[in-house]
């Protein structure tokens, strides 16, 4: 008998597909909490994106659950210590969304910088200035605070921009960083020094806030941050009066520490570029995270 797999998240299609090579998928979207604890006793494997989340009642209630798949990065949505304590493995694909964050990390460097948003906007609102000043990237001082997978990328693409590229990462060697013509700084150092900083950092207590009001006080008055991480990296209250008394030149956000960030005074300024956590979200990094999580879960499935 195959085992069985609940979708409760839209995967994409190619990743479904191989699923079905070794399992029997049942996909179910848009359902509660209750309703999914009413079903999930069925299944072998639950498959999910960012939402909804999974549960402790939905993990205790799955008496064949053996695996969770998180098709994406982060694991915020997934009761880890109630999987763990059931015995129940959590795997994710971290790896399938590094080049489309890269790849997002350097759009929203360019937007912020060439004030693109703010050039559109004008424009569709019958206003051709042509006086909007912008800032080339060559030559600038690239701070990436955080230099795992996505870091790495950014590195490379940065390079090709002409910029000098210095690192801050507690596990990372100053070898580690010359493999990619990068120099390893404190974060201090870095926060002095660096043009454009760009944060790469998992969600741990030593990165919450990592961007408060006495990092931002050590920035030049010209710098920018871009944030493609996690909103749990920035102390927004510091960064807000940081933009708005012209402290620091702008920011570029994907992610906020409330998602969506309604409300958020951040949304008022006119020195930030925002977006809604939209970095992993490429056709390419949806396949590749779909298919990586699927063969995760066929491994621990299939013996």
């Amino acid at each position: 008998m195959k085992p069985k797999i609940l979708a409760v998240s839209k995967i994409h299609e190619s990743a479904l597909r191989k699923a079905q090579e070794f399992a029997d998928v049942d996909v179910k979207l848009d359902m509660t909490e209750e309703q999914l604890v009413g079903i999930v006793d069925k299944y072998d494997a639950i498959l999910v994106r960012s939402k909804p989340k999974i549960t402790k009642a939905m993990i205790d209630a799955g008496k064949n659950l053996k695996v969770i798949g998180r098709a994406g990065v982060g694991l915020d949505n997934v009761d880890k210590e109630a999987a763990k304590a059931k015995g129940v493995e959590v795997v994710n694909s971290p790896e399938a969304a590094t080049v489309s964050v890269a790849e997002h990390a350097m759009a929203l460097m360019l937007a912020l910088l060439r004030h693109i948003p703010k050039a559109e906007r004008k424009l569709r609102e019958g206003n051709w200035d042509r006086k909007i000043m912008g800032t080339e990237l060559y030559g600038k001082t690239l701070g990436l605070i955080g230099f795992g997978r996505i870091g790495k990328e950014v590195s490379l693409r940065a390079r090709a921009f002409g910029m000098k590229i210095i690192v801050s990462d507690p596990i990372m060697t100053s070898e580690d960083a010359r493999e990619f013509n990068a120099e390893l700084v404190s974060t201090e150092e870095l926060v002095k020094t660096a043009d454009i900083i760009s944060l790469h950092v998992p969600v741990l207590p030593t990165t919450k806030d990592i961007i408060n009001e006495k990092t931002l006080a050590m920035m030049k008055p010209t710098a920018v941050i871009i944030n493609t991480a996690r909103g749990h990296a920035i102390d927004e209250d510091a960064l807000y009066k940081a933009l708005k008394e012209n402290k620091i030149a702008g920011a570029a956000l994907d992610v906020y520490k409330t998602e969506p960030p309604t409300g958020s005074p951040l949304l008022t300024l006119d020195n930030i570029v925002v977006v809604p956590h939209m970095g992993a979200n490429t056709n390419e990094g949806q396949v590749t995270a779909g298919m990586v999580v699927v063969e995760k879960i066929r491994k621990i499935l299939v013996k």
